[in-house]
């Protein structure tokens, strides 16, 4: 992985604005439709299905994520920073997150059981940092870490962290989303979380 997966790009202008009537209404019987008028179908401007993605990503700045660091054994471990960690299911107790598969994490993420999964708190923010840059010794110092159950690197002083097994991987579009299932964790770390909002890592503010 080169960066964060589901971070957005730098800030673009606005994207292209939708038609004021996307979407035809239907027409009812004994309207102007039927009396021969021309319909709201033939003349309002055509939709399509592309959608640009400079103003896909802007959009998505806009919605603050909380931060986490997914990590995974292997000859060397590895682990990047991802914004799109997400409760699937609490019985069986399951956790969804997005990852590119350009990356150079993803290789081992594909064939790996079991990952780790670390909520950073808002102390963290060179944590964060760290993972989502491209070519960083991630786990060299001052990254403190070590290995957990199914020797899955732990890393140190998060908020919260869970070791799961992986069950699924799931094509979409450049990325794969990984399912996988909680077998430990604990909440025990510092409890005020970190926050990625507009391209930045922020602190949660009352």
């Amino acid at each position: 992985m080169t960066a964060s997966p589901d971070f957005g790009s730098p800030a673009s202008p606005a994207g292209t604005q939708l038609p004021a009537t996307p979407y035809p209404a239907a027409a009812s019987p004994g309207s102007a439709a039927d009396a021969g008028s021309p319909s709201t179908a033939s003349s309002a401007a055509p939709v399509s299905d592309a959608f640009d993605t400079t103003a896909f990503r802007s959009v998505f700045r806009r919605h603050a994520a909380g931060v986490a660091v997914i990590t995974a054994p292997g000859a060397r471990p590895v682990g990047f920073t991802a914004t799109s960690l997400t409760s699937v299911s609490a019985e069986p107790p399951l956790v969804s997150f997005g990852i590119s598969t350009e990356g150079s994490t993803w290789p081992t993420v594909a064939d790996v059981a079991y990952v780790g999964i670390h909520i950073l708190g808002e102390h963290q923010e060179d944590l964060a940092a760290t993972f989502a840059r491209t070519g960083a010794d991630r786990f060299a110092p001052p990254t403190a870490w070590g290995p957990g159950p199914y020797g899955v690197p732990l890393l140190e002083d998060v908020s919260a962290w869970l070791v799961a097994r992986v069950v699924a991987r799931i094509p979409a579009g450049d990325h794969r989303v990984v399912i996988a299932q909680a077998v430990a964790g604990a909440p025990d770390g510092p409890a005020r979380p970190l926050l990625y909002h507009q391209g930045r890592f922020n602190a949660l503010r009352h």
